[in-house]
């Protein structure tokens, strides 16, 4: 009598679970795109609550980690309002993750045709877990301030990803080439370099000022009014580099100049903020407009950057004329 034939991989797999695979989509649609968006907005509202513990001095609000308490995985009534507020920021970095592991599910399907959709999700759902962790380790370092910068860098850092991954969904799979005169690209690269540098300067600023996150946690030692006008300079001259982009980018019609704007427009907002905080004995609302302002500039830098290439069926006779125009 014959043997029966071996079930298949796909039998094996049970019949609930096939169908959940078979609903994910196998390209970029309404489902990826909503979830993408919210995970974006979860990422920078989370910049916002973390600043908001720190900057009402709720960084200690939960003493322990990974329990708020020794005794308490949650906050108590005793803890008050501090309690309240820092694990509110703890139960949003659930909800960040949530987002993020929906968006792995939904481009599970197409990890190959977009394996750089795919990665980017990955990359942001494992940053998340390790912010957790680096957010324990703030808390049991009694907010270290140079492990709290390193955790808001990482968190902008996210927030780019995020970015990166708005842009590309919508873009078809392929080569790229690129759109602009390559010595524009590398001014545009440049000015992301100095961005990145004004992070850095405003992270150590703020270890150094006096919104420590808890009235015993230590400082930089640094001094604060010196890293004030440190932190300027490259301020300065991340709004000088980014007009020029911005007016050579119209001035040739580049794919990147609302983009460029958009940047621009936030840079001076951002520079308002600054100054406004800088002469106001540094206002937390301010302080925590600032460190937002600074993560929506890396993203829209992200934006700027990656239009810099286009998919090269779109975009080879308008490289093509970009080339021209540069020779010329």
């Amino acid at each position: 009598m014959p043997s029966a034939p071996s079930p298949t991989a796909s039998s094996r797999v049970p019949a609930p679970l096939r169908r959940v695979v078979a609903w994910l989509p196998t390209d970029v649609d309404r489902r990826v795109r909503v979830f993408a968006w919210l995970s974006f907005v979860a990422e920078v509202l989370i910049i916002g609550t973390g600043g908001a513990v720190r900057l009402t001095g709720s960084g200690l609000g939960c003493p322990t980690w990974p329990r708020c308490t020794p005794d308490s995985l949650v906050n108590t009534p005793e803890m008050g309002i501090h309690g309240i507020i820092e694990f509110g920021n703890r139960t949003l970095t659930g909800l960040v993750g949530i987002l993020a592991l929906a968006v792995v599910v939904l481009v599970w399907r197409m990890r190959h045709e977009r394996r750089v959709l795919f990665v980017l999700s990955l990359v942001v759902l494992v940053g998340i877990v390790a912010q957790a962790v680096v957010g324990g380790i703030t808390v049991l370092t009694g907010l270290n301030p140079f492990i709290v910068g390193f955790h808001y860098i990482a968190s902008v850092s996210l927030v780019a990803v995020c970015a990166a991954f708005l842009v590309l969904m919508d873009q078809p799979t392929g080569p790229r080439t690129l759109a602009v005169p390559r010595w524009f690209a590398g001014l545009v690269h440049a000015t992301t370099g100095v961005l990145a540098l004004t992070i850095v300067f405003g992270v150590l600023t703020t270890g150094a000022g006096p919104h420590s996150g808890d009235e015993d946690a230590i400082r930089s030692g640094f001094d604060a009014q010196v890293l004030e006008h440190v932190h300027a300079w490259p301020g300065y001259a991340l709004f000088a580099l980014t007009l020029a982009v911005v007016v050579i980018a119209w001035r040739r019609r580049l794919t990147v100049r609302r983009w460029a704007t958009a940047l621009l427009a936030v840079e001076l907002v951002q520079i308002a903020v600054g100054l406004y905080q800088a002469r106001n004995g540094l206002p937390e609302l301010a302080v925590g407009t600032h460190m937002v302002l600074a993560a929506l500039a890396a993203a829209t830098m992200t934006v700027v950057v990656l239009r810099l290439k286009q998919p090269l069926t779109a975009s080879q006779p308008h490289a093509a004329r970009e080339t021209a125009a540069a020779r010329g």
